[in-house]
């Protein structure tokens, strides 16, 4: 059973940056898809990012796209999530997820994702 980890959330002001991490438990982790997810409260859980195993492709949702970057470290098991010039509306708690099995054709659905962290805050100031 892999278990992940996130860390690095906190409080920033609007235009600020944080980076999130989450590390896994399984060395199988070089060999995981991975995303990022966000739920503010009252809503959905939305998709933020997707990295493939390698690392070679990122994929971002468009409200995110060019501010955040996702990358991973495969000999650390760890998967990374920069965010710059942060807004109010990234405020949300923030999940890693992995996908163990099965196709990351819809890399955009929880419902493709395994496994989960725990989530991190983060709360953006105005």
């Amino acid at each position: 059973q892999v278990q992940l980890v996130e860390s690095g959330g906190g409080l920033v002001q609007a235009g600020g940056s944080l980076r999130l991490s989450c590390e896994a438990s399984e060395r199988t982790f070089s060999t995981y898809a991975m995303g990022w997810f966000r739920q503010a409260p009252g809503k959905e859980r939305e998709f933020v990012g997707h990295i493939t195993w390698s690392g070679s492709s990122t994929y971002y949702a468009d409200s995110v796209k060019g501010r955040f970057t996702i990358s991973r470290d495969n000999a650390a098991k760890t998967l990374y999530l920069q965010m710059n010039s942060l807004k109010p509306e990234d405020t949300a708690v923030y999940y890693c997820a992995a996908v163990t099995r099965g196709s990351t054709y819809y890399y955009t659905s929880p419902t493709t994702y395994d496994y989960w962290g725990q989530g991190t805050q983060v709360t953006v100031s105005s």
